[in-house]
């Protein structure tokens, strides 16, 4: 038996925290394969263009706990895409018409956003959950002055409240932009000139054109999670330069030790939501560079796409779980952090922010 990504990854724990990281597992993937032969064949029949017992057939064999999701990945190498070897694997055991009309592309691309569905679902909730502790923060503190630092040097006094209401309203736009993404499935054919009478039941959308080198979506879809790691890793800093000792005016209440200086209380989650949010940019970049494809079917970059799509989920939805953890466990010291004068507006600014909500 093959370990999971999870046992054979000693980072897992901090990069690969929450739920996200097992909706794009290699078995997440291979299920979503399936997923998309077990759709076309269901809509073939409704069609009319294969029986109805030739789909059944083919459904009944479309569940990933059948196969060892390594073996697909080694026979991935024959065509180049794993649909080949899921192809192959299905036509193995039936004589129904499994991938009837379709192409590769069309499998893996629609594949790639059932998992991206998948995935998002517990990242917008940690998403969404870390706002709203944000946004908690922000009433409870509404007219706790704290001073504003701007270059990284004391400046004019605002409120705490201020603070975590300017991080719960950008994880509140990050969310909707991710959560308002269209998510449709590739059915085009060799060169995406397949224009089929029918849709795919999968909860994805029906695209107007195939999209096989129209690679907008997955750009949309990388910059939205490029911005919710952004958003994410903002938060995450300001949690560590206030939990410095020298300011000391917020810590984690589980924060963690060192192996040589037990006397330390590092803002682990807070660090770990920032180690996972820097990685995004990079991977926004391979993704937005992918976009430059050849004609109707892209030599390479289309392949490109595969591995750092789902690290991009992973590390984003990591991020999310940890700064949840960090804002939920977040203690204020809000003695520390009176400061003398007036904080302009903040307060009413504060409560347009959570009005907003």
């Amino acid at each position: 038996m093959r370990p999971s990504s999870s046992e054979s990854d000693v980072f897992a724990g901090v990069l690969a925290r929450g739920d996200v990281a097992d909706q794009v597992s290699g078995r997440a993937w291979l299920q979503a394969l399936l997923d998309f032969e077990a759709a076309l064949a269901r809509a073939q029949a409704r069609a009319g263009e294969i029986s109805h017992e030739q789909a059944d057939e083919i459904v009944a064999l479309c569940d990933a706990g059948r196969y060892d999701a390594g073996a697909i990945g080694e026979g991935a190498a024959e065509i180049g895409n794993p649909a080949g070897a899921v192809v192959k694997l299905l036509q193995a055991q039936t004589d129904a018409p499994v991938h009837k009309d379709a192409t590769s592309q069309d499998a893996v691309d629609t594949a790639a956003m059932l998992v991206t569905k998948r995935a998002l679902k517990p990242l917008l909730i940690d998403l969404r959950a870390t706002a709203n502790v944000a946004a908690d923060l922000a009433g409870r503190h509404r007219d706790t002055t704290i001073i504003g630092r701007t270059l990284l040097q004391q400046a004019n006094p605002t409120t705490f409240g201020l603070k975590a209401a300017g991080w719960a309203l950008s994880l509140d736009e990050a969310a909707d932009v991710l959560h308002s993404l269209p998510l449709a499935y590739q059915l085009g054919g060799p060169v995406g000139t397949l224009d089929p009478p029918y849709t795919l039941d999968l909860g994805l959308d029906k695209p107007v054109l195939a999209w096989h080198t129209r690679r907008n979506r997955i750009g949309e879809l990388a910059g939205a999670l490029g911005v919710a790691a952004g958003a994410l890793g903002k938060i995450a800093l300001d949690v560590v330069l206030l939990s410095q000792t020298e300011v000391a005016e917020v810590r984690e209440a589980q924060g963690g030790g060192s192996t040589s200086m037990p006397h330390k209380h590092n803002p682990v989650a807070a660090i770990s939501a920032l180690g996972c949010a820097k990685q995004a940019p990079g991977l926004v970049a391979t993704l937005l560079a992918a976009m430059v494809q050849e004609h109707e079917r892209g030599a390479g970059s289309w392949h490109s796409e595969w591995r750092p799509l789902g690290d991009l989920l992973t590390t984003v939805g990591s991020a999310a779980s940890w700064l949840r953890t960090s804002l939920e466990t977040l203690e204020v010291d809000s003695a520390r952090m009176r400061v003398d004068g007036a904080p302009g507006d903040a307060a009413a600014l504060v409560d347009r922010a959570l009005e907003h909500r």
